[in-house]
């Protein structure tokens, strides 16, 4: 295909500047009385996001805005995101179970040197914000969020099972980066023609403005084979990539196609995820979409009160005699100076006796958007109504949250599926490199690498005491373990950790991640707690004796974590002691982590 043919409705040029149009312009029909446009929804969640009105002035002072949406947003943000931390990669196979411990604890390092936590904040963003989130493979360790206000065109009803185009806008200088990927004699040809088209002195200043920046639309989908191979069968479609720009023919003042790049492609580039999914639509339920008739009449509202104030700034007097008016103006006296009137001088009463009518009504819309949006006021950072009492915030509060953990799940799923396909095999690449690095471990994470390394150490000592002939007991094989974890433990909690070359090689290695039960109801349990504490001052004794049993010990250890508070290992302590003569019971100093 000549790359300088013009438009004919018969070639990709044609196709994407159509396809584009219609994307624009066109809406669908969802329902008996509701048209919807993909790109005007996103173009109006985002002003609306950023307090710009989608029509009429936005002039700062002209028009006020009060933004009720962004706060509500950010509570969406922090509950329906989660850490890098939560992603738990494991080896997915019996007899290498050990190893998982090593890919959870390379993980988390890893996934901040690549910058995953900014994916995953990226993800949520776009996912509450328009209704849905465009991820594409980038053939990176970081997949990218695709801004949804890239996307030249796709199909309003389901995303990804039409074409994609997204337009991208780019300067000389990343043009010549792609040298090495796309054609270089066509990136040269489309520099030269960009420098030789300069804005005539008719240009609005945004086209002026925008110039030297040159747009490059890059298609993905399923196309007539003709369009790779002129000699292709028309009638045969497979999955393609066409990277190309337009300029505008100065003999004929038509758009003239340029293809940089084109070829196959062999596997899925998107994924998607919809918020709330609305049927027949590409795009679920934004967060800020919900809150469209809230915010609307926000702004109406406090449009009129700001008028209200306006006409209550003036200052108006009014007297019977004919001549005042005449002789002077209230604006141009100055201070002190003496006026003379043959008639009682009195201001008009312009006082706005509707106000609060109009601040009533703010209040209203306000609240109705932190409902729908399961925005608290303590959520929010604002002090509940006075007299409110602290129990019922809480469980508002907590109950507040349900909506935005069931979200939460969906999103944790999606990016499960993300790391499956696209991101763990660099991962198992990295690790396979050889790695040693060094991480914290939990308690649990410290007794059960301190039972494998005792078990080895203690059955190598059998092995050393049967074959130099020497009786082996029970009781000096645990004496042996007691004493081997004691100092184990005193190692600490933070411990160097080695991967050998192509340790992983072949494994499978899966994920899974943990947001189950991050929601706790803190404010209740810490009573339990504090209970459980008394409990243990009255009889400590009983206390270290039902340590002993791990299985206790490990729920005490969780109350702890929970409440804040550093984990003790507590089966650590010794099984028996005898108080002090005369005395009361004393409890031994118990063992704990560094």
């Amino acid at each position: 295909m000549d790359t300088t043919t013009i438009l004919n409705r018969t070639n990709v040029f044609d196709y994407v500047k159509a396809e584009e149009l219609d994307y624009r312009t066109k809406k669908i029909t969802l329902g008996e009385n509701w048209n919807w446009n993909m790109s005007e929804h996103i173009n109006t969640s985002f002003l609306m996001k950023h307090s710009k009105y989608s029509k009429g002035n936005n002039d700062l002072g002209n028009r006020p805005y009060k933004n009720i949406v962004r706060p509500i947003l950010n509570v969406a943000y922090r509950n329906e995101g989660f850490d890098v931390k939560d992603i738990e990669p494991f080896v997915d196979d019996m007899d290498y179970t050990h190893l998982s411990l090593l890919v959870r604890k390379f993980h988390p390092n890893w996934a901040l040197e690549n910058h995953m936590d900014t994916f995953i904040d990226e993800l949520v963003e776009s996912y509450v914000d328009y209704g849905g989130v465009l991820v594409k493979s980038v053939n990176d360790i970081r997949p990218e969020v695709v801004p949804l206000q890239r996307l030249a065109f796709v199909d309003q009803r389901d995303i990804l099972s039409g074409a994609i185009c997204e337009k991208h806008s780019y300067s000389v200088d990343q043009l010549l980066d792609m040298k090495g990927r796309w054609k270089a004699d066509k990136i040269d040809e489309v520099i030269t023609l960009s420098r030789m088209a300069k804005p005539n002195s008719t240009s609005t200043g945004e086209e002026r403005a925008n110039s030297k920046a040159i747009e490059v639309y890059e298609l993905h989908g399923m196309f007539p084979e003709t369009w790779l191979d002129p000699d292709g069968n028309p009638d045969i479609y497979s999955k393609q990539i066409h990277i190309i720009t337009y300029y505008k023919s100065q003999e004929t003042q038509k758009n003239v196609g340029i293809a940089l790049f084109g070829g196959k492609e062999s596997k899925e580039v998107y994924k998607f995820l919809a918020r709330d999914g609305i049927f027949n639509r590409a795009l679920g339920f934004g967060g800020i979409e919900e809150l469209f008739e809230p915010q609307v009449w926000t702004n109406y509202d406090i449009i009129q009160i700001k008028e209200m104030l306006d006409v209550a700034s003036l200052m108006i007097l009014n007297t019977q005699d004919p001549t005042f008016a005449q002789k002077n103006k209230v604006s141009d006296l100055s201070k002190g100076e003496i006026t003379y009137s043959t008639q009682p001088l009195t201001q008009v009463n312009i006082q706005p006796i509707n106000m609060n009518q109009f601040v009533n009504s703010l209040v209203q819309w306000e609240q109705s958007a932190r409902t729908t949006g399961s925005a608290s006021d303590p959520a929010l950072g604002l002090e509940p109504v006075s007299g409110t009492p602290l129990g019922t915030t809480q469980i508002v509060t907590q109950q507040g949250q349900g909506i935005h953990a069931y979200r939460q799940g969906k999103i944790a799923t999606f990016v499960s599926e993300i790391y499956r396909d696209w991101v763990l095999k660099f991962l198992v690449d990295e690790m396979n490199k050889g790695q040693k690095y060094q991480e914290e471990l939990s308690l649990d994470e410290l007794q059960e690498v301190a039972e494998k390394v005792i078990n080895c150490v203690a059955n190598d000592r059998i092995k050393q005491m049967v074959l130099s002939g020497k009786m082996v007991t029970q009781e000096e094989i645990d004496t042996f373990k007691e004493i081997k974890k004691q100092e184990f433990m005193k190692g600490g909690t933070r411990r160097f950790f080695e991967a050998m070359k192509d340790e992983l090689k072949d494994l499978p290695v899966k994920v899974r991640i943990n947001v189950a039960n991050k929601q706790k109801d803190l404010n209740r349990d810490a009573g339990k707690f504090a209970e459980i504490f008394k409990a243990i001052l009255v009889n400590p004794q009983n206390f270290i004796q039902a340590m002993q049993i791990p299985e206790v010990a490990g729920v005490f250890n969780q109350a702890l974590e929970y409440a804040g508070m550093r984990e003790i290992n507590f089966t650590s302590t010794p099984k028996s002691f005898a108080p002090p003569q005369g005395g009361q019971p004393v409890a031994p100093a118990l063992a704990t982590p560094a």
